[in-house]
């Protein structure tokens, strides 16, 4: 075999690997050889068919597995030998003549091919001691508990019913027919809901035209979907939704006791509180952890500055770039209509995958360096909140991660780099500071974690 490098720069590899071939057919007469102990042919004695014919039947074949295995050898061999590490698989090309290639098979020719990839980049992770950290902190205050207790009580509150027109405070029963542009679109039914007017629950401006109907009503409502609704394929549309009222109910008293507390399960008023009280602050504690992961990752891409594996930033840009122009795609919208262009959008986003790109490199690194590893108790315990997801096809989703191991690193990756991120705020200045509840949910712009 002969191995010639044809590139070194920078990050960039590149190998010309000839493999001779008499070594190729020698290789073929071992494999042959075992195989002629394994195979039945009929008129031959097991262990008894001739080289020759067995060549024949299954030279060609026999051929391709060792060109195949021939690529992976020297690919593992190269990196192991030159103490590398590969950005991504080594991309590999050869002939692309089928005549050239079919003298290769029939070992009358020598196999060329080439090897190309990017090395990992190799930098000293900067010491976490030096990263300054301000922890925003949200003390719960014992109105907010209550406002909280309040709506969650709103389950208890008996109803009614009512003569009448409806007004704000009062539960309408009604069933609806959503359309946009005179079609039903999905999700846009129901045949018996329930709707606590003024409680802000329904798209904004639906239920302001339920005021004032009654039982047995019936009428269009006109609203326009929100820019930011969850559904992007109906984000800004207009729609008309036919209702029909079967029942109008006033509300009863509501008592916040003990006995509200029971009828939630509960054994106390107090009990309730203080599983409310968790619950906020399990809510600020995920924002915390949202802007301190931020700051950290900002940090860390300002504090590291080296070459990145262009390959890698190309996919990830293309990653991106692709769930961008669907959402877009779906929701009928242009680049315009975000008040931006295609060329702004790509210089935005690509700056964006360099980021990401970079960002990896750094946590798996000292994550590598301090051995942090996710457990195999705590992949399946993500592995089981994801599939969570998929109510009604559990199965069919643990079966999927089970079987595709690049799915499954999808779901270790993130547990990877929250571990990661635990070292890292264990060694850096951090500091408390009391903050405002809009202060903490205040959205950061372009708020993008690695």
């Amino acid at each position: 075999m002969q191995l010639t490098e044809v590139v070194n720069e920078g990050l960039k590899r590149e190998f010309k690997v000839v493999v001779s071939s008499q070594e190729l057919s020698s290789k073929l007469d071992e494999k042959l050889d075992d195989l002629k102990g394994k195979v039945r042919i009929n008129g031959f004695r097991p262990g008894k068919v001739p080289v020759a014919h067995l060549k024949k039947l299954y030279g060609k074949s026999a051929m391709a597995e060792i060109v195949q295995e021939t690529v992976d050898e020297n690919a593992k061999a190269i990196l192991t030998e030159r103490d590398e590490k590969s950005a991504q698989q080594p991309e590999v090309n050869m002939t692309e003549d089928e005549a050239e290639a079919e003298k290769v098979l029939a070992g009358e020719a020598d196999f060329e091919f080439s090897l190309s990839y990017e090395v990992l980049p190799d930098f000293e992770p900067t010491d976490a001691s030096t990263i300054k950290i301000e922890r925003p902190i949200v003390e719960v205050d014992e109105s907010e508990v209550d406002e909280q207790v309040q709506r969650v009580a709103e389950s208890t509150r008996s109803y009614e019913a009512k003569e009448g027109k409806a007004e704000n405070g009062d539960r309408v029963s009604f069933s609806y027919l959503g359309k946009i542009d005179g079609e039903p679109f999905e999700g846009g039914a129901d045949e018996d809901a329930k709707l606590v007017l003024g409680s802000n629950s329904f798209i904004p401006g639906f239920e302001d035209q339920l005021v004032g109907m009654q039982a047995n009503d019936e009428g269009t409502i006109k609203v326009t979907f929100p820019e930011d609704y969850g559904a992007a394929e109906l984000a800004g549309k207009e729609a008309e939704f036919d209702v029909s009222i079967a029942a109008v109910e006033s509300a009863g008293d509501l008592e916040i006791d003990d006995e509200t507390a029971k009828q939630l399960g509960l054994e106390s008023l107090e009990k309730l509180k203080e599983i409310v009280r968790g619950q906020i602050e399990s809510q600020y504690g995920s924002h915390t952890r949202q802007k301190v992961k931020r700051q950290l990752l900002d940090a860390l891409d300002e504090k590291h500055d080296f070459e990145l594996p262009e390959k890698l930033v190309a996919q990830e840009f293309d990653n991106i770039w692709n769930q961008i122009t669907n959402d877009l795609e779906e929701a009928g919208k242009s680049f315009e209509d975000e008040e931006t262009t295609e060329e702004e959008s790509r210089a935005e986003y690509q700056k964006l995958a360099t980021r990401r790109v970079r960002l990896g490199l750094v946590l798996s690194k000292i994550g590598e360096d301090a051995k942090v590893e996710v457990t195999e108790e705590e992949l399946q315990r993500g592995l089981y909140e994801r599939i969570r997801q998929f109510p009604g096809q559990e199965q069919e989703a643990f079966e999927f991660y089970k079987n595709n191991p690049d799915a499954l690193a999808s779901i270790r990756a993130p547990l990877f780099e929250d571990k990661v991120v635990d070292h890292l705020l264990a060694q850096a200045d951090v500091t408390d500071k009391v903050v405002s509840k809009e202060e903490l949910l205040a959205d950061d712009e372009a708020e993008e974690d690695a």
